[in-house]
């Protein structure tokens, strides 16, 4: 019995052990590259099918940037500047679909780092066409409003913060301006005020899920909360409306943080996890990603928060596979549906890296 006991403290210890080392700041850049070197061997081996300007690739895109950002190694913004290169810079064919332009806040990235014009000047003329139309439609789901609007949630991931990068990097407020004024048209339609979250788009305002709460997709909530830090990262500390940002963004967390499983994941539906067992590590990538940024940028306690990142970070880790695949991952959709250990998307390895970005700042600052 005391052998058996032995045996059982020993292994607790090294489990432990085991969690504690995969949170170290190097072993946070080693999963980092094996799940981004996974997916570039994906794509040189021409497995998946989308185009390299859609919206799964933008946001994959997103990730291997701030890997770059963080692990400095020229191997990644290469491979991202060779795809841009690739696309001479160009966009998705319909000009003003969020979808088609999330590639363009990349495009402004690379420029930050290798400051070749022709990298933002085809968006820059976009963009002020854009800007230029008169946004005075409705947000109702109809007449193919997602080819004008940000009408549905996932756009608010997709659109501002290309057009919040471009604002940057050219020093030209009008388009940030712009995607703020945006940003709350479509908030003042989607956001729920009483439970802090975004219906996925208009569909969903009656809709109900098997216990009978409304319908919130993890995935369509963390594509915000993804776009408002990274809106936050490219507003200035005296923008007028940052205050309203900050406001949103921390009720928000507030919420989220309240919602995740023991399994230290958001499940498919936010207010009816049991309904989809199954942990989801692409809604769950983006709250681990704009809550860590919360906690480094001074937006939310360390003490209340750090426990729900380092609980996302290991269910992240948890579901990447032995050559680095990234499991877990609900595909492409637009509400809660299941998923299997087996399933992946680009848009997950986009949020896992966004995530590790993070959690390896965090660590650098508390260990």
């Amino acid at each position: 019995m005391k052998k058996l006991l032995t045996i059982i403290v020993l292994s607790a210890i090294v489990v432990q052990s085991y969690a504690v080392d995969k949170a170290k700041p190097d072993s946070i850049l080693k999963i980092m590259d094996k799940v981004a070197d996974w997916q570039l061997s994906e794509w040189q081996q021409h497995r998946h099918g989308h185009t390299k300007w859609d919206w799964t690739m933008g946001a994959c895109y997103t990730g291997y940037i701030a890997l770059n950002q963080v692990g400095h190694n020229p191997k990644y913004v290469n491979a991202m500047r060779n795809i841009g290169d690739s696309l001479k810079w160009n966009t998705g064919p319909r000009r003003t679909m969020a979808d088609d332009y999330c590639v363009a806040q990349t495009y402004a990235q690379l420029y930050e780092v290798f400051k070749e014009p022709e990298m933002i000047a085809r968006f820059k003329a976009q963009a002020d066409s854009i800007i230029a139309k008169p946004h005075d439609e409705s947000l109702e789901w109809k007449n193919n409003i997602a080819s004008r609007e940000w009408a549905w949630c996932d756009a608010l991931f997709m659109g501002p913060p290309a057009f919040a990068y471009l604002s940057t990097v050219t020093n030209d407020p009008k388009y940030l301006d712009f995607a703020v004024k945006m940003w709350f048209k479509t908030t003042d339609y989607l956001f729920d005020k009483d439970e802090n979250l975004y219906y996925r788009d208009g569909r969903f305002f009656t809709q109900k899920e098997k216990n009978g709460q409304k319908v919130f997709w993890s995935r369509g909530n963390g594509w915000v909360m993804g776009g408002l830090v990274r809106m936050l990262a490219n507003m200035p500390e005296n923008y007028p409306s940052r205050v309203h940002f900050v406001d949103l963004y921390k009720k928000m967390a507030e919420k989220i943080a309240k919602l995740q499983n023991a399994d230290g994941t958001w499940h498919a539906a936010l207010l009816d996890p049991d309904s989809y067992p199954v942990k989801e590590t692409s809604g769950t990538g983006f709250y681990c990603y704009a809550l860590a940024y919360g906690i480094n940028h001074g937006l939310l306690p360390y003490d209340k928060y750090h426990g729900v990142v380092e609980k996302a970070w290991a269910a992240l880790v948890s579901s990447v596979h032995a050559d680095g695949k990234l499991g877990n991952v609900q595909q492409i959709g637009e509400k809660p549906e299941t998923v299997t250990n087996d399933d992946t998307e680009v848009y997950g390895v986009g949020a896992f890296l966004l995530a590790g970005s993070e959690m390896y700042k965090l660590k650098l600052k508390h260990h």
